[in-house]
């Protein structure tokens, strides 16, 4: 009769041993079955089995001793090969982790130990993020935000969160808030630009007589001025007065949230200035940020139209289709300007069009697929409390191609939506009809799956 593993001495609850633990009398029984225990090296190999004195045990059979398995030639030579393949990738993992800790080691540091304040003008979501950043990197760095909301600044000095655009996020404590502008810049090492591109020129022009001539700027908006059609390279020297004013821009596939949350990001400096941007990139490099430097706003607009092809429900080979075109039309208009081909593939080029048309978090992308579903401009916008810039940039791309003599099919098509002259569904269906042949028109080969999707949806577009 096998020992119940409940009763003593074997039950959980067990605590002193006496010779009355080592009985066991079964049901409508007198007799008692005492148990002997069992003395088994730690050795065995030998099964235990629990029994009453007096019962017969009928061993286990001993265990079979194992199988050798047998391997053609061709599976010994497969595994060589794999077991060499892993070697090959285990090796070049291992120089690019000691050439990595090899630069790391010898990356000056010298830029982060010598600044001691940084501002940040602009309270809104990008803004509030960099100064989180920068504000970790050393905490006896102050980081001065220059907002204009006084409750946004109370919320920052009194409990240390941005109560409209990051209520959930704790900042540092050595980020300050203020609406004086001339206290944030007295002093400043550094001055990062987070202002919408549209209300730049203006807001820098308010602010020059504070700013040092020798201060760089590190612009972080994006896009171009409506009606004068400049970028922030053009509108920062030009507000300031200073055709000289020390300036950079960092772009890149970006998020605010995810910057809050300390994912990985990567970034890239561009500056003619050399040292100036090297000097960013200490300032900023982290583990959780990488910054490329790159010596050299289209994508907001190309993030609406992908928009109303997720509102439209077109598709993923529409979609493909469409960020395709935009990319080709966006790289024939940046050459034109004088771009770098490795600058319209890196990471502040394709990076940041592709994170910025497949991502729910995009401001640009999220106006696109409420207009794709049928909603209102003025409404959508209204309802919004941060700026979607591909809006007021449309317009202003559509000069420049003219400017240029490019043709732009995808970006006038927004244009034209935006201006309210022409509807998400006529667009789509205009686009596709445009003529195969054209070379200048460089429509991908893929547009044809999207002329078929579009003809499989036709009906779901005309009850839009």
């Amino acid at each position: 009769m096998a020992a119940s593993l409940l009763e003593p001495p074997f039950s959980p609850n067990y605590s002193q041993f006496s010779p009355t633990h080592l009985s066991f009398r079964p049901p409508n029984s007198k007799q008692n079955y005492n148990f002997t225990p069992l003395h088994r090296s730690p050795f065995s190999a030998a099964h235990i089995c629990l029994c009453a004195v007096g019962e017969s045990v009928v061993p286990f059979p001993p265990p079979s001793p194992p199988q050798a398995v047998e391997t053609s030639p061709d599976q010994n030579v497969s595994l060589d090969k794999i077991k060499d393949r892993r070697k090959v990738v285990r090796v070049a993992w291992e120089k690019l982790v000691r050439w990595s800790r090899s630069l790391r080691s010898r990356a000056k540091t010298d830029v982060l130990e010598r600044t001691n304040k940084v501002v940040v003008l602009g309270g809104g979501s990008f803004g509030t993020a960099m100064a989180a950043h920068v504000a970790n990197r050393k905490a006896q760095l102050e980081v001065h935000m220059l907002v204009r909301n006084p409750e946004i600044c109370q919320s920052i000095n009194e409990n240390n969160v941005n109560s409209k655009y990051f209520p959930a996020h704790k900042l540092p404590e050595n980020v300050i808030a203020t609406t004086d502008a001339k206290d944030a810049l007295q002093g400043a090492d550094f001055c990062f630009h987070a202002v919408p591109v549209q209300f730049s020129a203006s807001f820098l022009e308010g602010i020059a007589d504070f700013v040092d001539p020798g201060l760089p700027l590190i612009s972080l908006s994006k896009g171009l001025e409506l009606n004068t059609f400049r970028t922030m390279s053009q509108i920062i020297p030009r507000a300031l007065r200073n055709p000289r004013q020390p300036y950079v821009v960092l772009s890149g596939p970006s998020f605010a949230l995810e910057l809050m949350n300390k994912l990985p990001t990567a970034l890239v400096v561009a500056s003619k200035d050399k040292k100036l941007a090297n000097a960013v990139q200490q300032l900023l490099a982290s583990r959780t940020m990488r910054i490329s430097t790159s010596r050299g706003a289209l994508k907001n607009v190309l993030a609406i139209a992908a928009g109303i092809v997720e509102g439209l429900n077109l598709g993923n080979n529409s979609m493909a289709a469409l960020v395709s075109q935009g990319c080709s039309e966006i790289r024939w208009l940046a050459t034109k300007m004088g771009a770098k081909s490795t600058t319209l593939t890196g990471l502040s080029g394709n990076g940041d069009i592709m994170l910025t048309c497949f991502v729910n978090l995009s401001r640009n992308r999220t106006v696109g697929v409420r207009l794709g579903s049928g909603e209102k401009l003025d409404d959508i916008l209204s309802s919004m409390n941060q700026v979607a810039e591909g809006v007021s940039t449309a317009g202003a791309v559509i000069a420049l191609a003219q400017k240029y003599k490019v043709k732009l099919p995808v970006l006038t098509a927004v244009a034209r939506i935006v201006d309210n002259e022409l509807t998400p569904t006529k667009a789509v269906f205009e686009l596709m009809n445009l003529p195969q042949s054209l070379k200048k028109f460089s429509i991908p080969q893929s547009s044809k799956t999207v002329i078929r999707t579009v003809a499989a949806t036709g009906s779901l577009a005309a009850r839009r």
